[in-house]
């Protein structure tokens, strides 16, 4: 029974050092493998060092077109915003309007002709959280910024003059109201025609009374140059009779009345809708350029009038309907005002 005990033994004894081997073979094996992804990760570390160079900046351009292409662009709007001889006013401008909520990109429309935009400027203080494109024009026009761009990719325009403020509480009030009135224009200055007993029509604001209305106050448009509008309109305005571009590049005004004209025919009732603004202001005394705006001149009133006449001429028809509606924030206005109450 020893024997067989001791023999039992040498036997577990033979199979523990036959297995010795094989243990000593794999730990062989796992350091060649580890050895070989360490190489494996020098040469990868040194091929990176070949590679060329990606700037920040376009780094973060990567960033925001993944960020924008997962932006629906029905949920958000372009700005678009023409400008002319008001660089410093245009900075602080886009400044805040880089953070107003839904706006998918920044577009503008550059008058100065023959002068460089400000665009390396613009980008040199970046990064900027929404991408601003600037359009150099070939020719100062008014209706240079009724274009169709290419970098549209949003329903929603919203269309700014390059001296006006406005809050972004205002604006993402305004495009939640727009949202419900997709096909009229929807913005903060609202004008009205009026025609006399003659049949000539005049142009001006809620001073002027509206024959047959009473004395309450009504408008027939709603100034795009803060407002919101569809940017199927701006296809539609290229599409206009020639002598329509015609009188716009003739005044050097009146695209704003020419586009109430239009969407007031194609839609067969009022153009705009007015909302109140909160918070909305004019910077054009703080410009360091000395440029005054077209409605100082004193034939601004007279010639938007005169385009008026002409309009109904080449459209053989006064479109333009009267409204009395105005929109506004409950708490806003009345929030501010409870003391007078």
């Amino acid at each position: 029974m020893i024997l067989f005990g001791n023999k039992l033994a040498a036997t577990k004894m033979c199979c523990h050092i036959c297995k010795l081997p094989g243990r000593v073979m794999g730990i062989r094996v796992l350091r060649f493998s580890l050895v070989v992804i360490l190489v494996l990760l020098l040469v990868a570390g040194a091929l990176t060092t070949l590679l060329p160079n990606i700037k920040e900046d376009k780094m973060l351009m990567l960033r925001r077109d993944i960020k924008s292409q997962g932006k629906s662009t029905l949920d958000s709007f372009t700005l678009i915003m023409q400008t002319y001889n008001r660089t410093d006013l245009l900075l602080r401008l886009l400044n805040h309007y880089q953070a107003v909520p839904h706006l998918h990109k920044v577009i503008v429309v550059w008058n100065n002709i023959g002068e460089k935009g400000p665009d390396e400027l613009w980008n040199s203080l970046g990064p900027h959280p929404i991408p601003v494109i600037f359009k150099q024009q070939t020719a100062n026009r008014m209706r240079n910024r009724l274009q169709v761009f290419p970098e549209l990719e949003t329903n929603a325009v919203l269309m700014v003059d390059d001296d006006t403020l406005i809050s972004a509480q205002d604006l993402v009030f305004a495009f939640s109201v727009w949202q419900q009135f997709p096909d009229q224009i929807v913005g903060f200055v609202p004008r009205k025609h009026v025609s006399t007993s003659s049949g000539i029509y005049s142009y001006g604001g809620f001073e002027l009374q509206t024959p047959g209305f009473g004395n309450g106050d009504q408008y027939s448009m709603v100034l795009i140059g803060a407002s919101f509008f569809s940017s199927k309109y701006l296809e539609l305005f290229q599409r206009q009779p020639a002598a329509v571009h015609a009188l716009i590049d003739e005044t050097q005004n009146c695209d704003d009345i020419a586009m109430n004209f239009i969407i007031a025919k194609h839609i067969g009732k009022t153009s705009g809708i007015f909302v109140k603004p909160v918070n909305m202001g004019n910077l054009e005394k703080e410009s360091n350029s000395g440029y005054s705006g077209m409605w100082h001149r004193a034939e601004h009133f007279l010639q938007r009038s005169y385009c008026i006449n002409k309009l109904v001429n080449i459209y053989d028809s006064m479109p333009l309907k009267y409204s009395n509606i105005m929109i506004s924030q409950f708490g806003f206005p009345y929030a501010n005002h409870k003391s007078k109450m």
